[in-house]
């Protein structure tokens, strides 16, 4: 019989991380997530897996195709509680030094019920205060922000439940920032909570995403358990980006999308292999694109040209009459295509704000990309639905950790676990 290891999943977004753990067969008693929209994306997606495994996946089917209804999320819940589906385990806080105390009581209840514990606590504090972007103001204000400081609270939980394992995860720019610094202080207040800690900096192709993705992994054991980092075996795949975008996704022009869509062709091998599309899956979500000025599309285009030519375009190649930006000096690379013949560059959340650095190869859309092609470039499945409006769903997009990369860990640990039981 297969042991179901129980999780503690903190500052969980919309699911990246966990998605990754569920498919590798954990057991979830808690997700604790502050931001609304992720958390009902969180919602959504536990629930999907809960219809699954009852036989009931008709009504997950059955929201997609009323997406577009005002009531349609309102209607999935009722019918999940009419078959008795209707615990989600999300508990939508921000975890403060006020009310963490409430939050873990609340797991420890939850914990009650089935006479079990916590063996291994996943998540990573949200990481804008890590970012590359932002280090040398953090260094400027001697990291002040408090998003910095949120691993405090997540070495509450590891002192509060003594999980088996952790794993941590963030952006690779904690590892230098203030000087390395913050990761040194994040290190020592692991290791003093009673953890032999190792840390790499994995990259997401090495898992079969085709994205050039890092991510930061801390992960400890309870001492005097100890074993070392995790080796994985890299399986980059063969697949590019045009066999992600543009093969059975429908064509569309700035502006233009349904809120429900059909394919226009069946799954390729990738999309089958990886999981991201089910041979049977018929329903696209998440698929409409912005409406973009001309002068963004005639600036698309130019790029998409370059880059066939075998080039990245910069700012300052544009003709004088597109070159509206006064900084003609810094970010000259802000207009990027993504690369339809290797992977795509790492999906970032400024993507809520504008597409521009991430512009679809195909010169005859001339766009950026939709939500779904985010999230598919990130690896999350077609029938993972994002609650909230666009802007919300890039963000929980571009925030996550890519569902594949995260099975492949979650997978390696379930072994380590398995194999320190025998």
């Amino acid at each position: 019989m297969t042991v179901k290891y129980n999780v503690l999943d903190l500052f969980s977004g919309a699911g990246g991380l966990t998605e990754g753990f569920i498919q590798a067969d954990f057991n979830f008693i808690a997700h604790v997530e502050m931001n609304p929209d992720a958390a009902k994306s969180l919602q959504t997606r536990i629930l999907f897996h809960q219809l699954r495994e009852s036989g009931h996946l008709d009504i997950y089917r059955k929201y997609m195709k009323n997406y577009a209804a005002p009531e349609a999320r309102s209607q999935f819940l009722l019918d999940c509680i009419e078959h008795g589906i209707d615990d989600n385990s999300v508990i939508n806080r921000e975890i403060t030094f006020e009310n963490r105390d409430e939050i873990a009581k609340t797991i420890q209840s939850r914990l009650n019920k089935i006479n079990g514990h916590i063996d291994i606590i996943i998540g990573g504090p949200p990481c804008q205060a890590y970012s590359m972007m932002r280090r040398w103001e953090q260094i400027q204000k001697d990291y002040q922000d408090p998003k910095g400081f949120l691993y405090q609270q997540y070495l509450y939980f590891l002192n509060r439940f003594h999980p088996r394992v952790f794993v941590f995860e963030n952006v690779p720019g904690l590892q230098s920032m203030n000087s390395g610094k913050r990761c040194n202080d994040i290190i020592s207040g692991l290791t003093d909570a009673g953890y032999n800690v190792d840390m790499k900096i994995l990259h997401a192709s090495d898992f079969g995403v085709l994205q050039e993705r890092k991510r930061i992994i801390f992960i400890g054991w309870r001492k005097p358990e100890k074993h070392d980092f995790p080796e994985f075996e890299k399986h980059p795949s063969k697949a590019t980006i045009r066999d992600l975008l543009l093969q059975d996704l429908p064509s569309l022009q700035a502006g233009e999308g349904e809120i429900v869509q059909e394919y226009n062709a069946k799954p390729n091998e990738y999309l089958k292999k990886s999981g991201l599309r089910a041979p049977d899956m018929d329903i696209i979500l998440h698929h409409i694109s912005r409406a973009n000025s001309d002068q963004d599309r005639e600036i698309y285009r130019y790029a998409i040209r370059a880059w066939n030519e075998g080039k990245r375009m910069r700012y300052t190649d544009l003709p004088e009459k597109l070159q509206s930006h006064k900084n003609k000096s810094s970010f000259l690379d802000r207009f990027k295509v993504v690369n339809p013949d290797g992977y795509s560059h790492s999906v970032v959340s400024h993507l809520s704000k504008d597409g521009h650095y991430f512009i679809h190869p195909d010169i005859n859309q001339a766009r950026s990309i939709t939500v779904r092609e985010a999230a598919r470039i990130q690896s999350f499945p077609d029938d993972y639905i994002f609650e909230g409006s666009r802007t919300s769903q890039f963000i929980q997009i571009g925030n996550a950790v890519p569902p594949l990369m995260a099975k492949g860990l979650a997978e390696k640990i379930r072994d380590m676990l398995s194999s320190s039981n025998d």
